[in-house]
């Protein structure tokens, strides 16, 4: 009897159940497949001059191929068939479970949406009518959020109706997909986003897998997520600044549509009156996780909507009020903002997942020692601009009878030659308001 519990010990450490190896080939499929279907979909769009033209609200200046999400279905297309022939994970798919089936039933139609925004320009009245129509497409093929655990009266589990279970996932999908849309601003910040969110549900689904010995309903958000993580990785190296294509809506519509799947698929089945109290952080952490790596975009939406409606706006009209634009204002750079939204949403997201991993003692050390270093990464800006103005106003030349002297920059060290006159870093210099360089281009 003893030697067989340390049997079932050892094997349970060994990963019995936890298909680490399978998922892994499906993240690497994802993301091969994803980079190189990206530089198709680039060379392609350049061909036919398919190019995004810088518009008010836009960061970048220069027309760039869109249509990337095409190439993100693809590959997460190709992850899925892949796992579905792989023998520890066909499990996660009919006719045991209907949800591999229904996410990229529901993907096909979100990528079409996109695509057609993309090239057309369609309203926002269109856009989110297709958002709907991919997350009932979803709901009504089996992938559905249909328990819910009240608390109260000592705790009861309600069982929703197909109507009701429809709504609800259809509310909470179409609410992370216009997240990801809304905050889709800055080269590389929606794919990294994506994967962030996606690499803690799959940490959530690994402990899930393992915990239970390798039960089925953790198998569709563990490949979801997986397949997600491996088309966002994929597709970055494309994407980060300065971007060479860009996801458009189809991709960032997409990721938050197989956010939103995984989550569902992770916690809408889980009847929690099974459970004490002490297990109900644990069981709600996958919708946590979701909310907290989503927490920054869904406050971007949140402020968005509440500002164009204040302003008797449609809550989808454009501006260049969202929290990228406001830190850039603040003098971060557009990589320097990424990687400041990236901090905060691995920081947020790392106190959710935290818990189930971690002893509660060291989660809560290690998130507080995050949260300093995030807060310093956001304030440098601020920083360095009050050095920079003490280090101008301790240099600046005394100031003459009339007030202080101001020094003009590119200033000829002869103002009486002529002829092309040389500065400091030897560049030609040329009266203000001239042409710049030949035949009056810029860059």
């Amino acid at each position: 009897m003893t030697d067989e519990r340390v049997l079932v010990h050892a094997a349970s450490w060994s990963g019995v159940g936890v298909p680490f190896r399978e998922l892994a080939l499906v993240l690497l499929v994802g993301l091969v497949t994803t980079y190189l279907t990206t530089g198709i979909i680039r060379m392609l769009m350049l061909r036919f001059g398919r190019l995004a033209k810088p518009r008010a609200r836009d960061v970048h200046t220069v027309p760039t191929p869109r249509l990337g999400g095409v190439a993100m279905f693809t590959g997460f297309v190709v992850a899925v068939l892949v796992a579905s022939q792989l023998p520890a994970l066909n499990r996660g798919f009919p006719p045991v479970t209907p949800d591999m089936v229904a996410v990229l039933t529901a993907a096909f139609v979100i990528v079409v949406v996109g695509v057609v925004d993309d090239l057309f320009d369609i309203s926002w009245v269109l856009k989110l009518g297709g958002q709907l129509a991919g997350a009932v497409v979803m709901s009504l093929a089996g992938l559905s959020w249909f328990l819910i655990y009240a608390p109260f009266g000592g705790g009861t589990t309600l069982i929703l109706d197909q109507v009701q279970s429809t709504i609800l996932t259809s509310v909470l999908t179409v609410a992370i997909i216009n997240a990801m849309n809304f905050v889709d601003g800055l080269d590389g910040l929606a794919a990294g986003l994506g994967a962030i969110a996606a690499a803690t549900l799959l940490v959530y689904s690994l402990t899930i897998l393992h915990d239970q010995g390798g039960t089925v309903s953790a198998y569709p958000p563990a490949m979801i997520s997986a397949g997600l993580l491996g088309v966002c990785l994929g597709f970055l190296p494309h994407n980060f600044s300065p971007a060479r294509i860009f996801m458009g809506d189809s991709g960032s519509m997409l990721i938050g549509l197989l956010l939103a799947a995984a989550s569902v698929s992770a916690s809408g089945r889980i009847n929690m009156a099974l459970y004490g109290p002490a297990d109900l952080l644990a069981l709600l952490t996958p919708m946590l996780v979701v909310i907290a790596a989503l927490c920054i975009p869904m406050l971007d939406l949140l402020m968005a909507v509440f500002r164009r409606l204040k302003a008797g706006k449609s809550p989808f009209a454009p501006d260049k009020q969202h929290l990228h634009h406001r830190l850039l204002r603040l003098g971060h750079s557009q990589k320097q903002v990424v990687l400041v939204l990236y901090t905060w949403v691995g920081v947020v997201a790392l106190g959710a997942v935290g818990s189930t991993v971690f002893p509660l003692g060291v989660a809560a050390v290690i998130f507080g020692f995050a949260i300093l270093l995030a807060l310093g990464f956001t304030v440098v800006p601020l920083w360095r601009g009050r050095t920079t103005v003490a280090a101008v106003s301790d240099t600046a030349p005394p100031p003459g009878p009339d007030g202080p002297r101001a020094v003009p920059k590119n200033l000829p060290r002869n103002p009486t030659s002529t002829g092309n006159s040389r500065g400091r870093s030897g560049a030609t210099t040329r009266p203000e308001g001239g042409k710049m360089g030949p035949g009056g281009r810029g860059r």
